[in-house]
């Protein structure tokens, strides 16, 4: 009966890796990762801080960056845990539980930034398009309402991860293939029928092409406006309104394509490129999105200027 049990075990720990054949360098790896994060948090929370207390701020377009910025946050701190232990403390362990947990909090974020930034797609289109009409289409109470319906919308779609991924048995394999908890690096670990997980998984991912195709199709609609304007400075003008987006776009994209190609098409790609390719993933875009929006944001960048100023005096 003991023999019989035993053949059933099931796995209820997964270990999680860090950069492979680097493990020595782990403590110094964590450094610069330490700095990243802490800067993350610090900016997006600045971000979030400005635009709530700030009554010049309350507009539309901010009111996006806030939720840009919560994305962000979120994304910071669903890793930050587990990545730190890897790196610090070599603890790479994680129970099924917390797995599951962190990859639905991760998945609902990346979820949340991708709708947050076909939002702004269509807010710059829209004051492109009719500067005069904005500010009467885009009022407060209709931003906070997409908002809520794409954040409800966003977790909706994701919360039932866990609950899949639940079901599955898992007896065999334990070791993934990332520093934190993705629902389709668990789903291939499972010695169960993991079919309507890879079906579910693949819907998911394809809403987030979608925001992307939509995100594609807004500019196209945008350059075809800006290039119906006569003199070149008001191009430049219009299309420099557009510059920070175009960038926050890119920052979270580009990973994810060149992850989601990698693992399709390349399958003998060194790991190594895999585990950094997808912690730039969750490090960078919440990294760089305050940065490039308080260089960008003449009010953000002089009310940041403004406060330093004051502390410098005081």
């Amino acid at each position: 009966m003991s023999v019989f049990n035993t053949s059933k075990l099931e796995i209820s720990t997964f270990f999680l890796i860090g950069i492979p054949g680097m493990e020595h360098a782990h403590i110094w790896v964590s450094i610069p990762m330490c700095l990243m994060y802490l800067v993350a948090i610090l900016g997006n929370c600045t971000i979030l801080f400005f635009i709530k207390t700030e009554t010049s701020l309350h507009e539309p377009m901010y009111y996006f960056l806030s939720m840009l910025a919560f994305s962000d946050l979120g994304l910071s701190i669903s890793s930050l845990p587990t990545m730190l232990r890897i790196f610090l403390f070599n603890a790479t362990g994680i129970s099924s539980d917390a797995c599951f947990a962190q990859e639905f909090f991760i998945h609902a974020f990346s979820a949340m930034e991708s709708s947050v930034l076909f939002i702004m797609s269509v807010d710059r289109l829209i004051a492109i398009y009719n500067p005069l009409r904005y500010t009467s289409i885009l009022t407060s109470d209709r931003v906070v309402k997409v908002g809520l319906v794409f954040a409800t919308m966003s977790i909706s779609v994701v919360l039932p991860f866990p609950f899949i991924l639940k079901r599955l048995k898992f007896c065999k394999k334990s070791l993934l293939s990332h520093s934190y908890c993705l629902h389709q690096d668990v789903t291939k670990l499972a010695c169960s029928d993991n079919r309507v997980n890879i079906i579910y998984g693949f819907f998911v991912a394809l809403l987030t092409i979608l925001y992307l195709v939509c995100i594609s199709v807004s500019y196209m609609l945008i350059l075809k406006i800006v290039m119906g304007i006569a003199s070149h400075k008001g191009r430049l003008k219009v299309l420099n309104t557009c510059v920070s987006h175009i960038c926050a776009v890119l920052i979270f994209y580009v990973p994810i394509i060149t992850l989601a190609a990698l693992h399709r098409f390349a399958k003998n790609v060194s790991p190594v490129i895999r585990v950094i390719i997808a912690d730039i993933f969750l490090l960078v875009p919440p990294l760089m999105n305050p940065i490039v929006y308080s260089v960008k944001s003449q009010q953000i960048r002089n009310l940041i200027l403004t406060k330093l100023c004051q502390k410098q005096h005081g």
